[in-house]
């Protein structure tokens, strides 16, 4: 299995897709199915896909050291880390939900790596009102597991929409089977749910910014260019939530699919999005097609 030293204790575990100098890293806390599937598919699109497992979860070194406040500072150090080690200069950063969070962070410490940023599901949340004691203590709120609670992909009304397309309600049901087959491996508690994972309490991305109002401050300062995509009956994730961060960034394209939650498996249709976005920023520094000042109708 592929590792990555970063530091003296610490491996960040990753998996590899496609080849040449398109360079897309994402990374992520998750280890079901669908959460890098986006990116695989970008691998099919001329890109060289790296997927790491965030340091204290899956296959990444496990640690004791609660990073209190500063856990997604730690997880963007370390994808800064990993592109040193691969020799990687400039790169586009990718993540869903908790892995955008990294790409808000990536974006705010370290905006000359990126060529630009695909935020999926990305918020992000205001930090106000967040109780931040269990994250200082390390001590995740969601530690202790309701055993009648329904698992990830069987949750439709939260994250799966439901859908009448045949092939999306089959991509679904693989998913579900691949990720209660993975629970039911041997060693799944071992390197999914061990003490030092289960004490962890990342809290939302940019929760160091502590209120709304300098969140917003905050966003208003990224120019890294950002392609943010999100569904109409997200609960986490909500339009209104996404419309708020697309005011602030200035360089920023927003879209948002009908009928879809918190996750996005319309993998091909994301993708179109995002090489077509990509190509614009290399192309032209811009985050738009660019524009043809033909004479239209007489008008120019």
């Amino acid at each position: 299995m592929p590792y990555c030293r970063i530091d003296d204790g610490t491996e960040i575990y990753y998996q590899e897709y496609g080849s040449g100098d398109r360079h897309l890293i994402c990374s992520q806390i998750d280890h079901d199915y669908t959460v890098f599937s986006f990116e695989r598919e970008m691998s099919r699109r001329g890109f060289h896909v790296y997927l790491l497992t965030d340091r204290g979860f899956g296959k990444s070194t496990h640690t004791t050291e609660n990073y209190g406040l500063g856990w997604y500072d730690r997880f963007a150090d370390d994808v800064i880390a990993f592109a040193d080690k691969m020799g990687i200069d400039k790169f586009v950063y990718s993540g869903a939900s908790h892995g955008s969070g990294v790409g808000w962070h990536l974006c705010l410490r370290n905006p000359e790596r990126l060529i630009c940023l695909f935020a999926d599901v990305a918020g992000p949340l205001s930090p106000e009102g967040v109780p931040v004691e269990g994250i200082l203590s390390g001590n995740d709120v969601t530690a202790e597991k309701d055993p009648n609670a329904p698992e990830f992909c069987s949750l439709p009304d939260f994250f799966y929409i439901p859908n009448d397309d045949p092939a999306i309600n089959e991509r679904r049901r693989l998913c579900k089977e691949a990720d209660a087959a993975l629970r039911a491996s041997d060693n799944y508690e071992e390197i999914y749910e061990s003490p030092e994972t289960m004490r962890i309490n990342t809290g939302p991305a940019l929760i160091g910014l502590r209120t709304e109002e300098k969140l917003r401050e905050a966003l208003k300062t990224i120019k890294t260019p950002v392609l943010m995509l999100g569904g109409t009956e997200d609960v986490i994730s909500t339009p209104e939530l996404m419309i708020r961060t697309a005011k602030c960034l200035p360089n920023c394209k927003l879209v948002i699919h009908s009928g879809f939650g918190h996750v996005l498996d319309i993998f091909e249709e994301l993708a179109d999005d995002a090489v077509r976005f990509y190509e614009n920023v290399v192309n032209t520094g811009r985050y738009y097609t660019p524009v043809d000042n033909t004479p239209i109708y007489g008008i120019l």
